[in-house]
Order: structure tokens, then C-alpha cells, then sequence
């Protein structure tokens, strides 16, 4: 018996056709009928099913206070992979919901957020490699 583990999200959608789009074209994601799937980033791995209604899809609120949700955080090695995924992402028409940021506790960290069609934002996010230092 193995002890690895792995896990994916799953994420309704209202339109499959379209999410499939957008995951392949403009995140450039590997796409097939059911999976999406980034390489290079590490354990990044989506499920994406059709919704029976619009209201089947639920990205998670933004807090009450303000600031913005997060529906998946994916996690970059460093701030050059970081950087080369915003302006990819930026060049092929992302949302961009939240432009970079660096943040000076925990690293720092850096991120930025987008948003896919259905209002699911993604935070990616790193240390520039030198954690605590």
C-alpha cells in the first residue's frame, strides 16, 4: 500500500464548453473532457463538471469585512515562475481581480488573483525562494 496522496478540486460550472476554453487557451491548462491540469505547477489538478442550473455554482463569498475570496490557492516555486505566469496570463485576456502584491510577512509572499468565467478566483502565489530570510 502506497502512502502518496494526491487530491484535485472540483469546480461546477455553467458551461463546459466554455470553462474548457478558458482553462486550455487562456490559463494553458492540459484539458480533457473531465480534467484540467497545469504542468509545471505542482499538484495543480481540476475536475470540472456541467451544473444541472446556474445557481449549482457557488464560488466562495467575498468576506464581509471586504478583501476578496479565494476558491483555489496554487502555489509558485518562485517569484520568476510567478511573474512569467501573471503577464502569460495577462497577454492571453485573464481577469486579473487582484493585481501582484507583495505582502512583508510570510517570506514575503507575492500573488496575484484571477478570475474564470463563472466568478472562481485563483490565487497564485509564492516566496521569492528565500523563506524566513
Amino acid at each position: 500500500m502506497s502512502d502518496k496522496l494526491s487530491s484535485l478540486t472540483v469546480l461546477m460550472v455553467s458551461d463546459l464548453a466554455r470553462s474548457q476554453s478558458f482553462y486550455r487557451e487562456v490559463l494553458g491548462f492540459n484539458v480533457t473532457d473531465w480534467w484540467a491540469e497545469r504542468g509545471g505547477l505542482e499538484g495543480v489538478a481540476l475536475k470540472l463538471f456541467q451544473a444541472a442550473e446556474p445557481t449549482d455554482v457557488r464560488p466562495n463569498p467575498r468576506p464581509a469585512n471586504g478583501g476578496y475570496a479565494v476558491d483555489v490557492q496554487v502555489y509558485t516555486d518562485n517569484w520568476t515562475q510567478l511573474d512569467a505566469l501573471y503577464e502569460e496570463f495577462r497577454s492571453k485576456g485573464a481577469i486579473i481581480s487582484v493585481e501582484l502584491v507583495i505582502y512583508a510577512e510570510g517570506g514575503p509572499w507575492k500573488e496575484f488573483v484571477i478570475e474564470d468565467p463563472d466568478g472562481y478566483h485563483f490565487a497564485f502565489g509564492g516566496t521569492d525562494g528565500n523563506v524566513g530570510g
